[in-house]
């Protein structure tokens, strides 16, 4: 056989291989981010054009993240930020949209002092979706309901709902664990 033959032979094995090796690392990618974002990577996959550009941005929020130092919070402040919350509730009774209101602010200050930027809402959203995916959406859905215009103001029942959001992203974060963790915890137990 002459030697451009095997030349050939060699760069068509070698092809073969990278496209085995890249298709093998595109799977590993996929599967390690759906892992980590669980519904989140559905939501921006769905909202994408391509897989590859919803799994980019995922990346990108991963990248992000690890620029952040997240730490949980002093056993002080987790004690009065759960207080506040507490009063927080208690304003809801008379005061529906201020009390969501606050709780909004609260969210933020937690945030803040965990170590997540807070910038723009759309950023927050995307920032916590990393560390806590199961509940990004509830904090989304929560924020629509609390700034959803109703004419002469919120209906009591979607700020209700949007309370109930906020408090799932709020106990994960004044508890320091993602839900995922408290899962796997509870599945030991």
């Amino acid at each position: 056989m002459p030697v451009w033959a095997w030349v050939l032979i060699v760069i068509g094995v070698a092809v073969v291989v990278a496209v085995a090796v890249w298709f093998a690392m595109s799977r590993r990618r996929t599967a390690h981010l759906q892992e980590r974002f669980g519904p989140e990577y559905k939501r921006v996959a769905s909202s994408s054009e391509s897989r590859r550009a919803a799994e980019s941005e995922l990346s990108r929020r991963e990248e992000r993240r690890e620029s952040f130092d997240i730490r949980p919070l002093p056993e002080a402040a987790r004690s009065e930020y759960a207080h506040e919350w507490t009063a927080v509730q208690a304003e809801f009774v008379d005061e529906p949209a201020q009390a969501v209101a606050r709780a909004d602010s609260l969210l933020q200050r937690v945030m803040s002092e965990r170590g997540y930027p807070v910038e723009k809402f759309e950023q927050r959203a995307a920032d916590l979706s990393v560390d806590h995916p199961s509940v990004v959406e509830n904090y989304r859905e929560g924020h629509k309901l609390a700034t959803k215009e109703h004419g002469n103001g919120a209906a009591t029942e979607d700020l209700r709902q949007a309370m109930r959001y906020y408090r799932a992203l709020f106990d994960e974060l004044v508890d320091g664990a993602p839900a995922r963790e408290h899962a796997s915890q509870e599945a030991r137990s």
